[in-house]
């Protein structure tokens, strides 16, 4: 049976920016840290809050931003590495494009009379910078923000958390996210999801799955 879709929640990261990884890649060569290096402080910080998970202890948040560049400087220092970033958001934000196809898209779908949220794990400095890149008014009717809210995804509280404030059950929502274990984590939740990989592609496999509730619709 097709479940009519009622609410449309975005990514930010890796789905309105360009992936991760060329983000990061960025990143290294505006900061002129060493792409390896840099990872193994990233995990040796990391594990001290009993994760892998390199942006849960500044999604949630953990830790500050200034207590993490502090904890990274040191952990760089003991590899050879000095560094003098004073802004984490300021250094990846940078420079960052927006995905103007796929903001184009959301527009499109909340023409269409759906409800459009961002849901995203985001650090607390990162508020003003995702703001300027995106500014929401016109284009989100909410946003769900892991900083903001104490859990994150592939948590399954921040599903139900986002299904409420878009006023729908879970099966009529929809998670488009570039990582798999949150498109996961949204069905195992009840949701729809749509791995982005590609901004053509998941416009298609969207606009494919609104039309196919569409028809379903009463």
């Amino acid at each position: 049976m097709t479940i009519s879709i009622k609410a449309v929640w975005t990514d930010f990261g890796g789905v309105l920016t360009p992936p991760v990884g060329e983000t990061f890649a960025a990143f290294c060569a505006k900061t002129g840290l060493p792409p390896d290096p840099l990872l193994t402080a990233v995990a040796a910080v990391t594990a001290r809050y009993g994760t892998d998970d390199f942006m849960l202890p500044l999604d949630t948040p953990l830790i500050t931003e200034d207590e993490w560049l502090r904890q990274m400087a040191a952990e760089l220092a003991g590899l050879g590495v000095e560094t003098e970033v004073i802004s984490f958001a300021d250094a990846w934000f940078d420079g960052r494009r927006t995905n103007a196809e796929w903001l184009a898209q959301l527009h499109r779908v909340r023409e269409r009379g759906l409800f459009v949220g961002m849901l995203s794990n985001m650090p607390p400095a990162w508020e003003e910078h995702w703001r300027r890149m995106v500014p929401p008014e016109g284009v989100f009717d909410d946003v769900v923000n892991s900083a903001q809210v104490g859990c994150r995804k592939p948590d399954p509280e921040i599903y139900a958390l986002a299904a409420r404030r878009a006023g729908v059950p879970a099966a009529q929502c929809v998670l488009i996210d570039d990582l798999a274990k949150n498109c996961e984590g949204a069905r195992d939740a009840g949701w729809q999801a749509i791995q982005f990989g590609d901004t053509a592609v998941a416009i298609e496999e969207l606009d494919a799955l609104l039309d196919q509730s569409k028809v379903a619709s009463p």
